[in-house]
C-alpha cells in the first residue's frame, strides 16, 4: 500500500499559508491567484492554528453576507485542523477525508508543516493505478491471444 510520501515525491510540496490577522478578501485573492481551495492559517512563529477553505468562505462570509475585507481570517477559519504525516497510508487518508468530509489535509512531519494533500491528489494517484492495471490486463489478454 502506498503512503503520502509517495504522492509528495510527484507534486509540488509548497504549502500556501496566511496569517490569522489577514482579511478574508486577501485570502480569497491568494486562493484565486494560486488556483487552490484552501490556505493553512499560521501564526508568525509558523504554528498551525487553522485552515481556511472555499467552503468556509461560502458558508461564513457569502451566506452570512459578511464583508470579506472587514472580516479577519481568524473569525471564519476552521480551527480544528486534521493533519497526516508522510507515513500515513493513502487508503487511510482517503477514508479519513471521506469520514470527516474534507478535501484538504496538511502534512506534518516532526511537528513541521511540510505539504498539503488534496482529494484531487488522491484521485490523480488512483487514476494512474487504474491505467497501469488496465495496461497490465491488456498486455496479458493480447499477449495470450498472440501466442495461441
Amino acid at each position: 500500500m502506498s503512503c503520502v510520501s509517495d504522492i509528495l515525491r510527484q507534486k509540488d510540496a509548497t504549502v500556501r499559508t496566511i496569517s490569522p490577522e489577514a482579511s478574508v478578501l486577501e485570502a480569497a485573492r491568494e486562493m484565486n491567484l494560486r488556483k487552490i481551495g484552501s490556505l493553512v492559517v499560521c501564526e508568525k512563529g509558523g504554528g498551525v492554528v487553522g485552515i481556511l477553505t472555499e467552503r468556509d468562505i461560502l458558508t461564513r462570509i457569502v451566506a452570512e453576507e459578511r464583508s470579506p475585507s472587514a472580516t479577519r481570517v481568524s473569525e471564519v477559519m476552521t480551527p480544528r485542523v486534521i493533519t497526516c504525516t508522510p507515513k500515513t497510508p493513502v487508503e487511510d487518508l482517503r477514508a479519513l477525508m471521506r469520514k470527516e468530509r474534507i478535501r484538504h489535509v496538511p502534512v506534518v512531519d516532526d511537528g513541521r508543516l511540510c505539504a498539503m494533500i488534496s482529494i484531487g491528489d488522491l484521485n490523480t494517484v488512483e487514476v494512474k493505478v487504474m491505467h497501469e492495471t488496465i495496461r497490465y490486463f491488456e498486455q496479458y489478454i493480447y499477449g495470450s491471444c498472440a501466442e495461441s
